[in-house]
């Protein structure tokens, strides 16, 4: 009796554990799909997309949140739905491909009679500051080949960078909501300075 007593009661402790566990949630940096806009005429060029470099202090599966005195909380039961770099780019190639009017190709054959634009960012600070904002500090270049898209085809280079800062509500979603804003203006910054770019070569970066 006195181990069927103890393997009950160990039973409850272990079933009391389970019930009383913090869920874990995932998030996505993927903004809900909205239709492309009537006006959005294709890009005068192809489009890649190349792999994201983040921060390597939130390069991780759960959700790092600064705090007041400048120490960061790792939150185990919030996490992305895949490593941050690749929420990243997905976000980000969604948003180019609705404003480029076009499929990111990156891997895949291109056309010989239109110039390839490739797209390259550097994330050097993803901020998340819980009920109150969501920060990216982002290095984003240009590359554009000419025609052929082939060795030895011209090449040009822009190299810009952007901080966007959007007020967060209050809660993780929104939070993360705020990031996908971010990403969103982040997007429209690229495509209009590429688009610009690519009829102007004497364009500049956004101020």
């Amino acid at each position: 009796m006195t181990l069927r007593n103890s393997l009950l009661a160990l039973g409850c402790v272990l079933g009391v554990a389970a019930c009383a566990s913090t869920p874990t949630h995932y998030y996505t940096l993927i903004a809900p799909a909205t239709p492309v806009p009537a006006n959005v005429s294709p890009a005068p060029f192809q489009f890649e997309m190349q792999a994201v470099l983040m921060a390597v202090q939130v390069d991780q599966p759960p959700l790092v949140i600064r705090q007041g005195n400048g120490s960061l909380a790792i939150l185990e039961n919030e996490r992305w739905g895949a490593p941050l770099g690749d929420e990243f780019h997905d976000a980000l190639t969604g948003q180019l491909e609705r404003r480029f009017g076009s499929r990111d190709l990156a891997g895949l054959p291109k056309q010989s009679n239109q110039p390839v634009l490739s797209v390259r960012t550097d994330v050097r600070r993803f901020e998340s500051v819980l009920d109150q904002y969501a920060l990216i500090d982002v290095v984003w270049n240009l590359s554009l080949r000419g025609s052929g898209a082939g060795p030895g085809t011209q090449r040009q280079t822009l190299t810009c960078s952007s901080v966007i800062r959007q007020p967060a509500a209050l809660g993780m979603e929104n939070l993360v909501l705020a990031h996908q804003q971010a990403v969103s203006a982040l997007a429209e910054a690229i495509a209009r300075t590429a688009s610009q770019w690519a009829r102007q070569p004497d364009a500049r970066c956004p101020s």
